[in-house]
């Protein structure tokens, strides 16, 4: 990550410390502050037309800070979330071997989320939402054999110029918690809300390729995941 991007991470964290100190924690009410330690599996993909993509699978984990609000109707909690997941991109050996075969990336992905926590059910269930700051690593090979497999769709597009995605973007996230207080199960659909190929667009030899829509794509991810609170 470079400086740009780590500046970026730290401005985001203490924006939503200050936020949660400010307006979370009225003095005269008791409020309980939890850090969750969470882990578990995704399900990664990109919504776009410029390729056809298949789905893949990874890991999560992440960090959590939650403060219980008594006189609300929700809870509010920020977190950090890593992930490495896993997702295909149709391509073929050559021009001459039109057989398609999926072409496997990995992508790492931190995740900064302010989430509210709705009570359906006070310390057993809840319904979640909320923005998140993600940042991405470039693409990269699960089979370094692929580096050079032509792009379903195009002539000249070879994996390995396709691997420069956008760095930043901006997510929302929804979904829902089970458990009891020390031991939580939780399922969410995140999904990007900018465009995560818009670097694609400034590839000088991409731009030079008659092109009539320009890159453009929305990360999906499920994530299913256990949550330890103490």
């Amino acid at each position: 990550m470079n400086m740009k991007n780590l500046q970026l991470t730290l401005l985001v964290a203490f924006m939503v410390a200050f936020i949660t100190k400010n307006f979370a924690q009225p003095k005269h009410y008791d409020i309980k502050n939890g850090i969750g330690l969470e882990g578990g599996i995704t399900q990664f993909d990109i919504f776009t037309d410029n390729f056809e993509t298949t789905r893949g699978q990874g890991w999560i984990g992440s960090l959590s800070t939650t403060v219980d609000l008594p006189h609300k109707w929700y809870n509010l909690s920020y977190s950090v979330q890593l992930s490495e997941n896993n997702f295909g991109i149709l391509g073929r050996a050559s021009n001459s071997d039109i057989t398609p075969v999926a072409i496997d990336f990995k992508v790492l992905t931190a995740q900064i989320a302010l989430l509210w926590h709705v009570r359906i059910a006070k310390g057993h269930f809840t319904i979640d939402f909320g923005p998140m700051a993600q940042f991405n690593s470039k693409l990269e090979f699960i089979d370094d054999d692929q580096q050079g497999f032509l792009i379903n769709g195009y002539d000249e597009i070879v994996a390995t110029d396709i691997t420069e995605i956008s760095n930043i973007g901006l997510d929302g996230t929804v979904g829902a918690t089970l458990g009891f207080s020390h031991f939580k199960l939780q399922a969410q659909y995140i999904y990007g809300l900018s465009n995560i190929l818009s670097k694609l667009n400034s590839n000088e030899k991409l731009s030079t390729l008659e092109n009539e829509n320009k890159f453009k794509g929305n990360m999906s991810m499920i994530a299913l995941t256990a949550i330890i609170s103490i």
